[in-house]
């Protein structure tokens, strides 16, 4: 049975994150756009989890579900902590971390573990200092064997384990020898599996998409289709589909819809290609500061292979935008208005899920509600869609149908230039 899941959200216990991000909303969100496997995010917060004992339940399988009825969803115990250590060569790292557990005491015992090295209860992402990403995976290991551990958002900048600023140009290197527990990465929002695809290195780990999300319109934003075993799916399940490759498809974002798919400097409104970066010297030519080197320079840094060339056993691919931005775009008005909510609304009613519209629903089927709509969803299909590429912290622009004419359309260094 094909399963949508977004395996990487946070709640509202971490920092600037939505107060409507509750174990209820979650779910309704979820049902509404169609993932049937979602993650609870930040278990490590003392007060998160006891809403998650209080709200969900286990039933055997590893996965949660609501203890209401009326839901679908089933919520897998998920996590993202930072870790900041000395690399020993005199610099402060930090590597944000993903995990996904297989029950409620294992969470707990691993929330015991992490809280010698920082407060957990500051933030649902938390900061843990002196541990190093090589420490963490060790430690997760001794609490239990099942626990799915994958490095976050893994090219931006700061906090990927192969950002511009991390220090480090492999798994390998991040990880050190606990790389061997190590079978996914997540992409991130700046990155989509084509460029992924042509550093080979990363060829031995499976691609995980998730959303990050940090309100309830983001869930799903990115996510993984899955074909799992029955219609009552189990950790162990989740975890081999995704160590073993049996993701169906990857929904990317738009890559340059990411906030650090260039490089940039976001104070002086400075965003620059790769190529144009690197003849500046990577200092913003308004102020001669450092730019923020962003993913598609990172990856290209790294890359072995010809943008384009698909490796072995790939896992094919769609982008999506959310549909709220969609309808906000064609209608020119606000992602978040009662208008666009109504047209948002109308759809799910039409066609039972976000992911249905966005992937399924044939376009004549949608321009009978609206027809700029349909034509939009079906460019996004085709790959199409242009976006101004995001810089330095700054999301990307949605221009779908090139309306603002500077905008170029979406790739690698043959077609994205500066804006």
């Amino acid at each position: 049975m094909e399963y949508i899941a977004d395996l990487h959200i946070h709640s509202k216990y971490a920092m600037a994150c939505s107060d409507a991000l509750t174990p209820e909303n979650i779910a309704a969100t979820a049902d509404e756009k169609g993932i049937g496997i979602i993650g609870t995010g930040d278990f490590t917060h003392p007060r998160w989890m006891e809403e998650i004992k209080s709200k969900l339940s286990e039933d055997g399988t590893g996965l949660l579900k609501p203890s209401w009825k009326g839901s679908k969803a089933r919520f897998v115990l998920s996590s993202e902590v930072c870790t900041i250590f000395d690399d020993g060569k005199g610099k402060i790292r930090k590597i944000h971390t993903c995990m996904l557990v297989p029950t409620i005491e294992v969470a707990e015992q691993v929330s015991s573990q992490l809280s010698k090295f920082g407060s957990l209860d500051s933030d649902g992402r938390p900061a843990l200092s002196n541990l190093s990403a090589a420490e963490l995976v060790e430690i997760l290991h001794s609490v239990s064997s099942d626990i799915f551990i994958f490095p976050a958002h893994i090219w931006t900048p700061w906090f990927g384990a192969l950002g511009s600023f991390s220090g480090f140009d492999s798994i390998e290197e991040a990880y050190k020898d606990q790389a061997k527990h190590i079978m996914a990465y997540e992409t991130g929002l700046s990155s989509d599996p084509k460029m992924n695809w042509t550093v080979s290195r990363l060829d031995k780990y499976a691609m995980i998409s998730g959303s990050d999300a940090h309100s309830l319109p983001k869930i799903g934003r990115e996510a993984v289709l899955l074909e799992l075993d029955g219609e009552s799916p189990s950790f162990a399940e989740l975890a081999a589909g995704i160590s073993g490759r049996k993701s169906k498809l990857t929904i990317e974002f738009y890559p340059e819809e990411g906030k650090y798919h260039f490089d940039g400097h976001r104070n002086c409104g400075v965003s620059l290609a790769p190529e144009k970066s690197i003849a500046s010297g990577s200092r913003c030519p308004k102020c001669s500061r450092r730019l923020t080197i962003g993913v598609l320079h990172r990856v290209n840094e790294l890359s072995d292979r010809e943008y384009g060339q698909v490796p072995p056993g790939a896992v094919p691919y769609v982008h999506a935008i959310p549909l709220q931005e969609v309808i906000a775009y064609v209608s020119k008005k606000g992602a978040y208005t009662r208008y666009v909510n109504d047209v948002y609304k109308k759809l799910i009613g039409r066609f039972g899920s976000e992911f249905n519209v966005l992937l399924k629903a044939g376009e004549s089927d949608i321009s009978e509600i609206d027809p700029k709509l349909g034509k939009a969803i079906e460019i996004i299909r085709e790959d199409k869609a242009h976006v101004i590429p995001g810089y330095d912290g700054v999301f990307g622009i949605i221009d779908i149908f090139n309306e603002a004419k500077e905008a170029q359309s979406p790739g690698m260094q043959k077609s994205i230039t500066e804006f």
